[in-house]
């Protein structure tokens, strides 16, 4: 390849022909292919890696705790998670009506995995997403107020088209996060995109909030848009252990 047209391709940022182009001239060559079908193979080569490396980004962005996806969900496990229902909201529709979705059930069940899941398939399909545990959110949020610095990282929460807010009542919260949360899902409502995920019933989130009008609020402005998804059953992460206690008795026994 001529060096000349090397620092050309440099010149124009258009590392995506410049990786495949060898390849491409070869291909051209034995498939004895006109110039307009060459020169579609090359853009669309330098399309293909620059929504390779968007994608990469908007991960990187995201923040998640785990990266999941919904292939990787054992649906079989628990039927109470319908797969249809899954797969509807993993097209995205809810993201563009602005619409929320929120997973209760008791700990281990998917609820996390699902709500990292939708957030990767958002990601491919181009939206900007934003993880956080709640205690994450709250803690950053009450620093920020302490360094008078609440609407830079308020942003944060408020710019990406799919926030998920995880772990909702693994314990109570501190004080005040009620009006952080609130804040968060008020202004977020009919704009963008929230994902909730919460191990205790929503009766008990007044306690876990230590503000049961505040949660009140929450909850109104949540469930006038969400899909409320409950998610009863046996535990994922019981079940991995059991199965490695079987496995090793299993083995204990063989030899």
């Amino acid at each position: 390849m001529r060096p000349q047209l090397i620092d050309t391709l440099k010149q124009l940022r258009l590392s995506g022909i410049l990786n495949t182009l060898e390849i491409r001239l070869q291909e051209a060559v034995g498939n004895q292919l006109s110039p307009l079908e060459f020169l579609e193979l090359v853009l669309q080569d330098e399309i293909t890696m620059r929504s390779d490396r968007a994608f990469g980004k908007r991960i990187k962005a995201a923040q998640f705790r785990d990266l999941k996806t919904i292939e990787d969900f054992d649906f079989t496990f628990n039927p109470s998670v319908k797969r249809k229902q899954i797969l509807d909201l993993a097209a995205g529709h809810f993201i563009r009506q602005h619409q929320d979705v929120l997973f209760i059930g008791p700990p281990g069940v998917g609820k996390s995995h699902l709500a990292q899941a939708l957030g990767y398939q958002a990601a491919k399909m181009g939206f900007t997403v934003f993880y956080r545990s709640i205690f994450t959110a709250v803690s950053e949020l009450m620093q920020a107020e302490v360094l008078n610095e609440t609407a830079a990282r308020l942003k944060r929460y408020l710019a990406p088209e799919v926030l998920i807010i995880d772990d909702m009542g693994l314990k109570q919260l501190p004080k005040n996060a009620g009006e952080h949360l609130f804040e968060i899902i008020l202004r977020r409502s009919e704009h963008h995109s929230t994902i909730l995920t919460s191990n205790r019933p929503l009766s008990d989130w007044g306690k876990l909030i230590g503000d049961v009008p505040t949660a009140g609020a929450i909850l109104d402005r949540l469930l006038s848009r969400a899909h409320v998804i409950e998610i009863p059953g046996r535990s994922y992460r019981l079940r991995d252990k059991t199965c490695g206690k079987q496995k090793d008795n299993d083995n204990q026994q063989s030899h």
